[in-house]
């Protein structure tokens, strides 16, 4: 989408966006490609033993197809929801192009999620269907009863357990001949839950065209993707929008093959190895598996030969870029953006300088500014909230059943990121801070309120506040303020059994690392919890000012 050119500021005047009236996801990544190149590679999947298969956009059109045609056999319906809990692997891409091409709504859903997570998110969007495996039934059968919406549920490696159906058994006696729904461009194509501040997550309906409006985005850090012999791999997960809509949705519009492995636990020395064995040239890696990569000590390796990389959550700092340089000969392009409109900054250091602390400069064809609490937008050196301007193809249409929520995401036409900044008169864009309480952990951005509800749950729990705490290898990490029950023991024990309850229930990477046991937690006149309060009382403590 993208056009050539030799200047960022040639690119700004040359670029325009083409959003057809009408578009369809699925039809896009998969069904144009089995026409015109039926026998190219679409994904190149890896399993944890090692076992490889290569699957051509001609078999992804045939098994979303029959994906498609079998949810409409058990009585699915255009424009009901369909939960996809996988990890990378072959049966997902194929239950998002197959949602995408029945006009049905896919809800990507993360696999360390436990039961509550999972039960909340289920039952808010209503989910009909959900594709799941074996390792994640069990938190399924737990909470089913409580999902009175959930007609089917679908199982990829696993036959004969009571109430579930066999995804690939299904497929078998489905028909491959399927004709996609014609879709509008802004018809509803996907939920994903992002985190808040208060209250549970929201979930960020987007249209179809919100891949066409991230294609910009994905291009411009990944150096001008794509490249003849350009293959894409990322560790991160394809249920959260970086791994789904920065790597495989745009890498497989371009008819780019995506390679699929996701470790269970991220190792550098194994993500080298992956990427050498398969000449992977383009990589989207989150900031903490950077320094993870970092930290281990790993050298350059000759085998290893990436064109380009990305990574955003998360600011990088001039030791990281450098690091990158040494070891991987490219420059590390930071971008920016969130759940309800992704992509909107980003650095290319092919095109312009990348300079260390900056998020970069808008992506064409989206107009950002730093607005004051009003809503007016403020000259370029003031510290501000960082907004985007509708209509913008890559925003959210809005939060689903949320409608006070989302007239709160805009003043006027500026849809608010909560994150405060400061633009220069170069149009760098440097990140300041957070105007909520929104926690950024290991490049998740995390609501505070989901953890202190979980914990809450727990028979030693009165009251509990979590909030960031500084940590050099995730940026934050999450803190719980906890008050006791009456007559509860409070030892180590009883931190350990507060760290797996939050687990186990809700997800591994919420649990909080750290948890003091307090007498009383700040408080509005409302009864609110003041965690702005907490993050001074922290900050104090930490520079040895508290007693």
């Amino acid at each position: 989408m993208l056009p050539a050119a030799s200047t960022y500021d040639e690119l700004v005047a040359r670029f325009a966006w083409r959003i057809p009236e009408r578009y369809n996801i699925g039809v896009d990544v998969c069904d144009r490609h089995a026409a015109a190149t039926p026998d190219a590679p679409a994904l190149i999947f890896e399993d944890e033993s090692g076992v490889l298969a290569v699957h051509s956009f001609a078999d992804l059109k045939a098994a979303s197809s029959r994906f498609a045609n079998m949810l409409a056999a058990h009585g699915i319906a255009r424009g009901e929801r369909i939960a996809i809990l996988l990890p990378q692997s072959p049966e997902t891409a194929i239950a998002h192009i197959g949602a995408y091409k029945a006009g049905m709504i896919a809800v990507p859903l993360f696999v360390l999620f436990g039961e509550d997570a999972l039960e909340y998110r289920l039952s808010d969007c209503a989910a009909a269907c959900i594709v799941t495996d074996t390792n994640q039934l069990p938190k399924i059968a737990a909470i089913r009863a409580r999902l009175p919406a959930l007609k089917k549920v679908i199982v990829v490696d696993g036959k004969g357990a009571a109430g579930t159906l066999d995804f690939h058994g299904e497929l078998a006696r489905a028909s491959d001949r399927f004709a996609p729904v014609d879709t509008a461009a802004d018809d509803p194509a996907v939920i994903i839950y992002t985190s808040g501040t208060t209250g549970n997550p929201k979930g960020a309906l987007h249209a179809h065209r919100v891949l066409l409006g991230h294609l910009p985005g994905v291009e411009l850090p990944q150096d001008m993707f794509p490249k003849p012999g350009d293959l894409f791999w990322t560790p991160a997960d394809w249920a959260w929008i970086g791994g789904l809509l920065d790597v495989l949705l745009p890498s497989l519009h371009h008819g780019v093959p995506v390679l699929a492995h996701r470790f269970r636990k991220f190792e550098p020395d194994r993500a080298l190895d992956l990427m050498a064995r398969h000449k992977v040239r383009n990589v989207f890696f989150p900031p903490t598996a950077l320094k993870l990569m970092r930290q281990s000590g790993i050298a350059a390796d000759a085998r290893v030969k990436l064109r380009s990389i990305g990574s955003g959550g998360e600011s990088l700092g001039e030791e990281l870029l450098d690091w990158g340089r040494t070891t991987f000969g490219v420059t590390i392009n930071e971008f920016y953006g969130q759940t309800e409109c992704n992509l909107v900054v980003s650095n290319c250091a092919s095109l312009f300088a990348v300079k260390p602390g900056a998020m970069g400069r808008a992506v064409p064809g989206h107009t950002l500014a730093v607005i004051d609490e009003d809503g007016n937008v403020l000259p370029d050196g003031s510290e501000g909230e960082i907004a985007v301007r509708r209509p913008d193809p890559v925003m959210f249409l809005r939060y689903w059943n949320r409608p006070a929520d989302t007239q709160a995401k805009f003043a006027g036409d500026w849809m608010r990121t909560g994150d405060r900044g400061k633009r220069g008169p170069d149009g760098y864009l440097r990140y300041v801070g957070r105007a909520d309480d929104v926690i950024t952990s290991a490049g998740y951005r995390i609501g505070p309120a989901e953890i202190e509800e979980c914990l809450l749950k727990h028979r030693a729990v009165a009251m509990a506040a979590v909030i960031g705490v500084p940590d050099a290898l995730r940026t934050e990490a999450i803190k719980a303020f906890v008050v006791a029950r009456a007559g509860t023991k409070v030892d180590d024990a009883l931190v350990a059994e507060l760290q797996a309850h939050v687990k186990t229930r809700l997800a591994a990477h919420e649990y909080p690392r750290e948890i003091e046991f307090v007498a009383e937690l700040p408080l509005t006149a409302t009864g609110k919890i003041v965690r702005r309060e907490l993050r001074r009382r922290e900050i104090e403590k930490r520079e040895g000012k508290a007693p």
